[in-house]
């Protein structure tokens, strides 16, 4: 077997190298002529080469491209790792219905809604709502604020209804009054507290949301955190309701306890 001559071994080095070098970015350009003298070619090759590596190039990237569009992300083979300006982090892998854009991880039995609730965190990060791994309160919505945030959700379909916000800090409580007595029977009802929910609450305010199941409602205070699923026309307590008081010797952000969350399963209103 003939021997390959080494000026044909060291051009194919430098096609390779080469290609990390100039694909992307004009900077590398330097990268090319260290590698040109180390494999002890003369620069003058640069001109005839040049042509290769472009078209290569090209090729590269075109093909590059349509691939990782495939996969809907822009990151780059970690074999093949590329310039930093190009590189990004992962997308997530698709995912399930009911795994976005809320994150509920567990589906729900045939028939029953998926719901999570998270309270604001201090007078910072607003609260979020969603049913059926759809957000029907939140930030993204435009459709949040301090105090009292309400979502009515139809108990048969699990279609959004209405969706509210109440200030309890410097507000009118006639708003939220009014808001709850218009609920009607078999609507799920979720709640989610952002800053403070508690300081223009009076009795007739307590006295419908206790109606709808809640027994948190009778010691919510000052800036408390709290969240709520319940229902009108159940007639039963709830249980899903988690109630944080704030405690400036036990509070996370100061002036505010932690955020807290509830997610689970709800079944479908009957009749």
């Amino acid at each position: 077997m003939s021997e390959i001559s080494p000026l044909v071994v060291n051009f194919t080095v430098v096609v390779m190298q080469s290609l990390t070098a100039v694909y992307a970015c004009p900077q590398y350009i330097s990268d090319l002529v260290i590698i040109l003298y180390k494999y002890d070619i003369p620069i003058i090759y640069l001109a005839g080469l040049l042509p290769i590596i472009a078209v290569l190039g090209i090729i590269f990237f075109a093909v590059f491209l349509i691939m990782r569009s495939q996969s809907h992300t822009l990151s780059w083979y970690p074999e093949f790792p590329g310039p930093e300006w190009l590189q990004v982090t992962n997308v997530p892998k698709e995912t399930t219905s009911r795994q976005r854009p809320c994150g509920i991880p567990k589906p729900c039995p045939e028939g029953d809604f998926s719901f999570l609730i998270a309270s604001g965190a201090a007078n910072v990060v607003g609260p979020k709502i969603c049913m059926e791994d759809k957000m029907v309160m939140g930030y993204v919505e435009e459709n949040v604020g301090y105090g009292i945030n309400i979502a009515v959700v139809n108990g048969k379909t699990g279609e959004g209804m209405k969706t509210a916000f109440f200030n309890m800090y410097d507000g009118d409580i006639e708003p939220l009054v009014e808001f709850l007595e218009s609920i009607e029977n078999g609507s799920i009802v979720l709640i989610a507290t952002y800053d403070d929910p508690a300081t223009k609450l009076n009795e007739e305010a307590r006295r419908l949301i206790r109606e709808l199941g809640s027994s948190a409602i009778q010691s919510l205070g000052f800036r408390d955190n709290w969240v709520f699923v319940g229902g009108k026309g159940a007639d039963v307590e709830s249980t899903l309701e988690k109630h944080i008081k704030n405690n400036r010797d036990k509070n996370k952000y100061d002036s505010w306890p932690e955020m807290i969350e509830l997610q689970g399963c709800l079944p479908r209103y009957l009749e």
